[in-house]
């Protein structure tokens, strides 16, 4: 009944409340689809978390497909083995997950000290950047720490063709039933994460900002200093 559930039944409904949430504020509350900027009340740190964090979630987001989605046959294909595929994957997954990680304590912080910042900071807000800490740092810790000192595991035999079979809606549970218990909890804690999207500020990676290289960058003003100029 567990793997049942957990591998079966459990991925689908996180998956049903992801789709249906998102459309659902996509075409009843279209105009709470947005991220709003804090980079008026500080930008020091926001560059600094930001950016980081974007680009290990970029790079990060390539290895799971990499991991996931690509299988094992088609490098073996490719002539890279065993050996090889997992050098690349605790090299690149672990400075992508130090990225992530790195960044999301840099927003975090950021948050927690600026006064201006915190006013403008919903509970939500707070939970989301400390559930993202807790999958990313799950990751990173399996990908630098557990595959280097306990060993290196396999999951392009379970994890990954569990994950594709969601897909043709024939999903292989029995796949997991070997599958460390870290890795278990990551998956399971991100499925949660992937539910509550529609309902935080992380809707916003749905869009694509194809005007965005064109358009006129926003000005800010000081008041004193627009005040002055206004004499």
């Amino acid at each position: 009944m567990e793997s049942n559930f957990w591998w079966t039944i459990y991925p689908y409904i996180c998956g049903t409340i992801l789709i249906v949430a998102t459309f659902y504020r996509f075409v009843f509350r279209g105009k709470s689809w947005t991220a709003p900027s804090t980079e008026i009340f500080e930008k020091k740190w926001l560059k600094l978390g930001s950016v980081v964090f974007h680009y290990g979630i970029i790079f990060a987001f390539i290895g799971h497909v990499m991991g996931m989605l690509v299988p094992l046959e088609i490098y073996e294909a490719m002539g890279v083995n065993e050996h090889m595929y997992h050098i690349f994957a605790v090299s690149g997954g672990g400075v992508a997950g130090v990225m992530v990680v790195f960044g999301l304590i840099v927003m975090l912080y950021r948050k927690l000290t600026f006064p201006k910042v915190r006013t403008h900071t919903t509970l939500g807000g707070y939970l989301t950047l400390i559930w993202l800490i807790l999958v990313a740092g799950l990751g990173t810790y399996m990908t630098i720490i557990y595959n280097t000192t306990v060993g290196g595991y396999e999951y392009r035999l379970s994890i990954g063709p569990w994950f594709r079979s969601l897909f043709t809606f024939h999903p292989r549970a029995e796949l997991m039933s070997g599958v460390p218990a870290l890795f278990k909890l990551h998956i399971i804690l991100s499925f949660i994460l992937f539910a509550a999207i529609p309902f935080t500020k992380l809707v916003h990676m749905f869009s694509f900002p194809l005007r965005y290289p064109a358009r006129a960058p926003q000005q800010y003003r000081a008041r004193d200093g627009y005040n002055k100029n206004s004499r």
